[in-house]
């Protein structure tokens, strides 16, 4: 790779991590070509953007980006792909299906709205973190639940009045 290429794909994979607010790494190394284009095709699926990186130049592009990731690129080891999504537990859903068939891929890290998460035995919590859609529905529930019940005491009551008048 020349330096000019290395410019372009810093270049690109800052543009990328700028647009990102849920970023996770992975090693998917060692996983067969069937079982690779299965995460693909789920990613795909799922909204994700999965992408084998190279570690030197994801690092200079964490570094350039104006978002503070910590010490997420000290999980910059070994293979890494980079998965970026709009749904914060949507990745980590991913990976912990795809764990049920094998050992990989593994979790390194995440940055999810500005916090970091480094390791892979942080993936069920990931897991269990809510979209922003499931937080809308239950203060949604929340919400309508007190209102349900004050129509049904005044249904009930409206019933029982009428009930009373008919005798």
């Amino acid at each position: 790779m020349t330096r000019e290429e290395k410019s372009i794909a810093i270049e690109d994979l800052t543009a990328q991590l700028a647009d990102a607010n849920i970023v996770y790494l992975a090693d998917i190394s060692g996983l067969d070509a069937g079982t690779t284009s299965d995460l693909r095709r789920a990613c795909f699926k799922a909204g994700i953007k999965l992408e084998v990186v190279k570690n030197t130049l994801l690092e200079k592009a964490m570094e350039a980006s104006a978002n503070e990731y910590g010490e997420l690129p000290t999980t910059l080891k070994g293979n890494t792909s980079i998965l970026i999504a709009d749904v914060a537990n949507a990745p980590a859903k991913i990976i912990k299906e795809f764990r049920k068939k094998g050992e990989k891929p593994v979790l390194k890290g995440a940055y999810i709205n500005q916090e970091i998460y480094i390791g892979d035995n942080l993936l069920d919590s990931l897991v269990a973190i809510k979209s922003k859609e499931e937080v809308i529905g239950d203060i949604i529930g929340l919400l309508q639940s007190p209102a349900k019940r004050i129509i049904s005491a005044l249904l009930n009551n409206a019933e029982s009045k009428g009930e009373e008048a008919a005798e």
